[in-house]
């Protein structure tokens, strides 16, 4: 049997604070939660899930840390606008990208708590990065 990734969790300090961002911002549709304890977000075959971190996390500093996992979103078009808003709502976005090569469009961005998230959208070599 072939296991088939279902959902992804994080853990984080505020589940009301992170479950509104990625609402709002992403416009993903909640499917579960536990009122500040624990959330699920439908993203399309993959669900987020926000699990809120024990006690003794909660009340550590939030300090940014290098991670080497990024949840990536892709969208069919409108990247360059989707990312105009985020930066105009104060989303920390980065730079768009592209590479030779890969026909994609990205960019990065950051949710309250600093995960790192990236768009991604299909382009042909036309399309402005």
């Amino acid at each position: 049997m072939k296991p088939m990734l279902s959902r992804v969790i994080f853990y984080v300090r505020d589940v009301s604070r992170l479950r509104s961002f990625y609402q709002e911002h992403l416009s993903l549709d909640v499917c579960e939660e536990i009122e500040g304890e624990w959330a699920v977000l439908k993203a399309g075959d993959i669900e987020l899930a926000l699990h809120r971190v024990g006690k003794p996390y909660r009340e550590m500093e939030l300090q940014s840390t290098a991670s080497n996992v990024k949840i990536v979103f892709s969208v069919e078009s409108g990247l360059v606008e989707l990312r105009e808003k985020l930066v105009g709502k104060g989303v920390r976005m980065r730079e768009l990208k592209r590479y030779g090569g890969f026909p994609y469009l990205l960019c990065d961005g950051e949710d309250p708590e600093g995960n790192v998230f990236q768009l991604s959208q299909v382009c042909d070599a036309e399309t402005p990065a």
